[in-house]
């Protein structure tokens, strides 16, 4: 994985929201929308989960369980949110998480929010 940033990983923001995947994975995800992410993976090693409003596709690695991250179609394009903890410089990113609750979104605010907040995503799948 290849993820570009607009500010050094000690600046970023860093969140892990308040639902129960999040809390069970001790997720520290970061995105920048000014940056981009490239995600190389041996796609048959990944398993990709879609919570009920079905609009992001999560990915975990069927080998170790990390989450990776989670990626979907917005009305900017296709964006991605990445887990800092599958990143191999995940200590540079040492700003304290924040617990968001997203719970009370509609499809369309969780849509807008993730065009507006998440980064621009290509993803090279090898089968």
């Amino acid at each position: 994985m290849r993820v570009w940033l607009t500010k050094p990983p000690a600046d970023m923001p860093v969140r892990s929201c308040a639902c129960s995947f999040c809390r069970a994975h001790g997720t520290r995800t970061v995105s920048d929308p000014a940056g981009r992410a490239e995600i190389w993976a041996e796609w048959p090693l990944v398993q990709e989960y879609r919570f009920g409003s079905a609009t992001a596709d999560y990915l975990l690695c069927r080998r170790c369980g990390v989450y990776i991250g989670a990626v979907g179609d917005t009305a900017a394009g296709f964006r991605c949110v990445i887990n800092t903890l599958c990143l191999d410089d995940r200590a540079a990113f040492v700003r304290q998480a924040s617990h968001p609750d997203y719970d009370q979104e509609t499809v369309e605010t969780r849509l807008a929010r993730r065009a507006r907040n998440w980064m621009p995503a290509l993803v090279h799948t090898v089968r």
